[in-house]
């Protein structure tokens, strides 16, 4: 890992709920001895949010942009790596599948203030998955807080991060099918993302890994 990453310096991975953003976040850290950013948590308002109460997915998702610009302004002046759960975009993606016509006007005003504030990865890891995939993980990890999700809002969100990921093209990109792995359970698997990313990456690419019990194609 040492010479793919002795140029860079913030590493964001990005990618739908129980796609092992977190997983593959925090392994690098450790690998890298990097600053480990991670996704906010405790956030008041989304539990109601998942629940479809009224009004809560605006309060939820300015929560989110706050908590978000606060954590990530630590990447621009850090002395070591930074590796984060996320990339700021993440948060107005949320918002254009989540908030009303009014309260995306209001939200936009911030976010753009925000943004322009902070600095871009260096590098982006896009964790892909299928839905049926997604769901089936969400399933199995059986958290609380995410028993309320509808599969229907899942195939939204990864229909979301596909179509942002394809225009993407501010920093250094590589998007990683992990329909067929399972790195986050299986040492095999994470042995052969982490193998790839030993690797250069510059401009977007693509790893379409097939774990020890796919079929073969």
């Amino acid at each position: 890992m040492a010479k793919l990453f002795e140029q860079p310096r913030y590493i964001a991975v990005e990618g739908p709920i129980r796609v092992g953003k977190s997983s593959l976040a925090q392994h690098l850290a450790r690998t890298l001895h990097a600053k480990h950013i991670v996704e906010p948590e405790n956030n008041p308002f989304l539990d109601r949010f998942y629940g479809a109460e009224p009004g809560m997915a605006f309060a939820s998702q300015m929560w989110f942009l706050a908590e978000r610009y606060e954590q990530l302004r630590q990447a621009k002046n850090a002395d070591e790596p930074v590796v984060a759960d996320y990339i700021f975009e993440k948060d107005k993606l949320f918002a254009y599948v989540n908030l009303s016509d009014a309260e995306l006007a209001l939200y936009n005003r911030y976010y753009q203030m925000f943004h322009e504030q902070l600095p871009a990865p260096d590098l982006v890891i896009y964790l892909q998955a299928t839905p049926d995939v997604l769901k089936q993980r969400l399933k199995r990890k059986g958290a609380a807080g995410e028993r309320a999700i509808s599969d229907a809002y899942i195939e939204q969100i990864a229909a979301a991060y596909e179509h942002f990921f394809f225009h993407y093209s501010a920093s250094d990109l590589l998007i990683v099918n992990t329909s067929d792995i399972d790195f986050v359970n299986n040492n095999k698997d994470l042995k052969l993302l982490m193998k790839r990313l030993s690797e250069p990456i510059k401009g977007t690419q693509y790893f379409l890994p097939l774990g020890e019990n796919a079929d073969s194609r």
